[in-house]
């Protein structure tokens, strides 16, 4: 299978379904979580089911570096909901000693 019929390499850590916002990630994320090709397909209305079935087919044939490359979404994307919430946890914080502040007349 050539890669550049169904994908666009952004760079080392953003492969996308060619012409399509969708990323490899994405389709491998549900097909490794149990769901079908024609599921993933139905639950992606831009993706037609040969864009399914070849991300697939990728993954299979290249297991080792896209089982590597998902580990590295994986861990980008927790450490981006970890910082969104550490961004929110100290709103919250400065905005409760903000009020405390208010209340002391300091």
């Amino acid at each position: 299978m050539e890669r550049n019929n169904f994908f666009t390499r952004h760079d080392e850590d953003d492969i996308r379904v060619k012409g399509t916002r969708i990323g490899i990630e994405t389709v491998l994320e549900d097909y490794l979580e149990g769901a079908s090709p024609e599921e993933i397909a139905a639950r992606y209305r831009s993706l037609s089911l040969e864009q399914v079935y070849a991300s697939i087919t990728y993954y299979l044939h290249n297991r080792e570096m896209i089982d590597a490359y998902l580990e590295r979404w994986r861990n980008h994307t927790d450490k981006a909901e970890h910082d969104h919430q550490s961004s929110d946890a100290s709103r919250r914080l400065r905005n409760i000693k903000n009020m405390q502040a208010t209340q002391a007349g300091v």
